[in-house]
């Protein structure tokens, strides 16, 4: 500032932008102070914490926070990029790709503090009493992950932190559980309190739980239950002796439109009988009103489902009535209101006196669980509120259908391997009442529309609890179960899906399965998915090994091809084979049922001849036109050139993968020629992915000619990962590129280049030149890979 201030002395007065400048270089050091200082003392938080100035929109009585680093046309990001690394003190992962450093910096400073890894007081900006860490920095957190024993349940549900929950139930989006151990009831009960404030009350939309080896039953179907959005309301779930504030609202609500209701019902029926109308019907009217506040009760008190299990005399009368009455029974399993059910029996008189008799049985029979329910009398159970979703021990006709699906389940896998959801009793009586009873409730709270569930074993009863709780979730938009080590257990997650499905108002859009052994062929569960599922915009089928008991098992007969699915909207689909056989045969209804599929991605698939490929790029041309991607993995296309020709050369696709497909272990260099002058041509593709492949240097500087002056390609990625490059050879290519952008006048669309486990450690000096020179053409993403170790690994597993 002495420097500047003494050469503007010297020039004679100048500019105002150059006088301000001065003043602001001399008095920096204070201002800093003074803007920490204040944004601290504003709103008892940091500096970079805000203060309310304006309303927000759609909140009523917020504050608009201001962030005093926010100027027009200045970006911020520099900022809080030194607060990182101040605070946080070490490097974060994947710190290329992320575009928003305030979030960043407020969502980890929130999470570190909520776990006690990070010290506020050991940066004087935020050892100040005033504020209040987790406060200041919830209305930024978007996801959230509890981890271990659950402390952050617990220190969030505290009396202290009401007001961060409250500003999480408006900013929390994701909600992720990994790494989970047992718990006590005390714990529990917090993180009950904390999923009924952030689901049911709040804006959570993702539920993700994360490698949960041993998972304690209870708590994972208890995450699962309340993600569903159902919740016993009562004493079981009490935070110092008083329910739900937002509940209580609710409930008194509904109290006055109901007490509204029968009052202008009871109204009107005295009306009825003092005019002599409907003399015979007029008994049955305080009963029925009497019924109608009935059921609002149970509106409010959600026990209907929860709090006790479907006696079996009631499920022998709805199997009765289903048998009697012309309807279909799911659909009332599946969601029609009592009144509806009401409605339907008394259109038949024969019903009519069965109906009455069963009611009072069924009465007694309420009363008799009541008095021998033993350990489930206590309201404070978690215990019981988490397994009545799924108990059967109270029903024999449970027992049976349990029995009945373990039948299907075998006859399904013994049989001819057609469509499981056309035409297989089996598969049909699943989709009903087998192994389901049902839990449709008056009311519901809300809940999340993405469950995702990675390497957490499934054993049978939490199978069925999410069958269960599958057949009624309307609002889930996104399925994820991967490596859940379903076994045969997966008959019952596709019996809760198939219920799902036949919901008018179901929302299911993205399934995604995969396992290690694979229980179903992977072509007959993606048509029994999707049958099951035509609005479905994204299915996803991936297995490791196929399954040990299936010995040599028929992969199907054509006649099962034939079988018809209905018409999709499915745009991606990914199916990974355990070593299977490709039968196009049994592919190809698949596609011609998706005709607006989009992105195709099959993976480690055997050819069982060579006529396979073409039959399938023939399907595809001409059952798919609106294909953009398509993607092979780990798959043997070497004696497939004519075809990998073929597609290089489609108008229509944009992105092309061959993964680890041994393109070039038996060709010769009039094949490499073919490629590059196939691709020239190509103006329509933009992403083309070769890793694993072995190019070597020879071939990745051949492929620089791609973008020679007499190309029309318009490839703006190219990803040449794991092909055993050198850093003399990829040096070879930078200078080959620069030379064909120079006789293009610069004029190229190619932006980005993948280089990920390629040999460029032999010689760093090499490799670091040619990537200087490479960046300032394209992004390039490269990765610090140690080849030797990782040819040492090789020789160990060989």
């Amino acid at each position: 500032a002495a420097a500047l201030s003494g050469a503007m002395a010297a020039e004679g007065p100048g500019s105002l932008l150059a006088l301000s400048a001065a003043a602001v270089s001399r008095s920096m050091g204070a201002l800093e102070r003074d803007v920490w200082g204040k944004a601290g003392a504003a709103r008892g938080c940091p500096s970079s914490a805000q203060c309310p100035c304006e309303p927000r929109d759609g909140e009523t009585g917020g504050k608009r926070p201001v962030d005093y680093f926010s100027f027009p046309g200045l970006s911020t990001q520099p900022i809080w990029r030194k607060l990182w690394d101040d605070v946080m003190k070490t490097r974060p992962p994947n710190s290329e790709n992320i575009t928003c450093w305030r979030k960043k910096f407020l969502e980890t400073f929130f999470s570190n503090v909520l776990h006690g890894v990070l010290d506020v007081s050991s940066d004087w900006r935020l050892n100040d009493r005033h504020f209040s860490p987790l406060l200041h920095s919830s209305p930024h957190v978007s996801q959230l992950t509890l981890c271990n024993m659950l402390q952050g349940a617990v220190e969030l549900t505290a009396e202290h932190n009401q007001k961060v929950l409250e500003n999480l139930a408006v900013s929390l989006r994701i909600l992720k559980f990994q790494h989970l151990l047992s718990s006590d009831q005390s714990i529990r009960r917090s993180l009950v309190l904390l999923l009924h404030r952030l689901i049911h009350h709040g804006s959570v939309s993702q539920v993700s739980m994360y490698s949960w080896p041993v998972p304690d039953t209870v708590l994972l179907v208890l995450i699962l239950s309340m993600s569903a959005g159902f919740w016993r309301s009562g004493n079981a779930l009490t935070c110092q002796s008083s329910p739900c504030g937002l509940c209580r609202e609710k409930d008194k609500a509904q109290s006055q439109e109901s007490g509204q209701e029968r009052a202008e019902r009871g109204h009107c029926d005295g009306k009825e009988w003092s005019d002599g109308e409907n003399h015979k019907g007029s008994p049955r009217a305080p009963e029925e009103a009497d019924a109608e506040v009935n059921r609002c009760r149970a509106d409010v008190c959600l026990n209907s489902v929860l709090s006790r299990p479907r006696s079996p005399l009631q499920n022998q009368a709805c199997e009765e009535a289903s048998s009697k009455v012309p309807c279909d029974h799911t659909s009332i399993r599946g969601g029609s209101s009592p009144r509806c059910i009401s409605d339907q029996l008394s259109c038949h008189p024969v019903l009519r006196k069965t109906r009455r008799r069963l009611k009072s049985a069924v009465g007694k029979k309420r009363r008799c669980l009541r008095r021998s329910r033993g350990p489930y009398a206590d309201p404070e159970d978690l215990y019981d509120f988490v397994f009545t979703v799924a108990r059967e021990d109270n029903s024999g006709l449970l027992n049976k259908n349990s029995a009945t699906e373990g039948e299907n389940a075998e006859n399904w896998t013994s049989s001819s391997p057609g469509s499981p959801c056309t035409g297989h009793a089996g598969c049909k009586k699943r989709g009903g009442s087998a192994g389901i009873f049902s839990l449709k409730a008056a009311h519901r709270f809300r809940s999340v529309s993405t469950l995702e569930l990675f390497s957490i074993p499934l054993t049978g009863e939490t199978c069925r609890t999410l069958s269960n709780l599958l057949s009624s979730w309307v609002s889930l938009e996104s399925l994820v179960l991967s490596y859940n080590g379903l076994g045969a257990n997966i008959f019952c997650i596709l019996s809760g899906l198939r219920a799902l499905s036949r919901h008018s108002d179901c929302r299911l859009r993205v399934v995604r399965m995969s396992d290690v052994f694979s229980h179903v062929p992977c072509m007959e569960l993606v048509r029994c998915i999707l049958s099951a599922f035509p609005r479905l915009h994204t299915l996803s089928v991936s297995f490791d090994l196929k399954n040990q008991l299936e010995g040599n098992r028929p992969e199907g007969n054509p006649s099962s091809s034939e079988a018809e699915i209905p018409e999709s909207c499915l745009e991606q689909l990914e199916i990974r084979f355990p070593r299977e056989p490709l039968h196009t045969a049994f592919l190809v209804p698949v596609l011609k049922a998706s005709k607006s599929l989009q992105q195709l991605s099959l993976d480690s698939a055997t050819l069982p001849c060579s006529q396979e490929l073409g039959l399938l790029l023939e399907a595809l041309k001409e059952c798919n036109p609106n294909l953009k991607k398509l993607s092979f993995h780990d798959m043997n296309l070497a004696e497939h050139q004519k075809e990998v020709l073929h597609l290089l050369q489609d108008p229509v696709l944009q992105e092309i993968t061959f993964s680890f497909c041994r393109l070039f272990e038996s060709s010769t260099t009039e094949f490499l020629s073919e490629i590059i002058n196939t691709v020239k041509r190509n103006s329509s593709l933009k992403s083309l992915k070769l890793p694993g492949n072995r190019l070597g240097n020879y071939r990745l500087v051949a492929l620089a000619d791609i973008f020679s002056e007499d190309s029309s390609s318009s490839l703006c990625q190219l990803d040449v990962s794991s092909n055993c490059i050198k850093p003399d050879g990829l040096l070879e290519f930078t200078k080959k590129l620069e030379g064909h952008i120079q006789q293009r006048g610069g004029q190229i669309q190619f932006t980005h280049l993948r280089l990920f486990q390629n040999w460029l450690d032999q010689d760093a000096e090499t490799a670091q030149e040619a990537l200087r020179r490479l960046k300032a053409l394209c992004s390039v993403v490269n990765d610090s890979w140690d080849s030797s170790q990782a040819f040492a690994d090789y020789i160990s597993v060989m």
